[in-house]
């Protein structure tokens, strides 16, 4: 199960990074339409404000509600996996969403220079 504050430093890490590039491009690259990766930038604010208020839900049964603590701490474990997966999963699908977008933005040749660095990098 992931801890809370370090599953929020992950979505602010990530968010943050990927904000980072697309700020660069929204000001270096010549040609590239401003207006779609403003509205990437929003989604992904967007994804992480919702990914961390997410996280802040909390297990809704106590321990009275179960035969024993090993019952209890099972059925406990259970709900912090599924709920973070959901989430994460979540935060992932509109992180892709929000670079479509960017990747959209960005001029033929801008994309072509990011692809001739990403095989020189591998």
């Amino acid at each position: 199960m992931p801890n809370k504050r370090e599953f929020k430093k992950y979505a602010d890490a990530l968010g943050a990074s990927v904000i980072d590039e697309m700020i660069s491009a929204y000001y270096n690259v010549e040609g590239a339409d401003r207006d779609k990766i403003a509205q990437a930038m929003e989604k992904i604010l967007g994804a992480i404000g919702k990914a961390k208020n997410n996280a802040n839900i909390y297990f809704d049964r106590g321990p009275k509600a179960f035969a024993d603590m090993k019952e209890y701490a099972v059925a406990k474990r259970k709900f912090f996996r599924a709920l973070f997966d959901k989430i994460e999963t979540e935060f992932s699908e509109e992180v892709n969403e929000s670079l479509k977008l960017f990747n959209a933005a960005l001029p033929a040749e801008e994309k072509a220079r990011n692809k001739e660095y990403a095989n020189a990098a591998n």
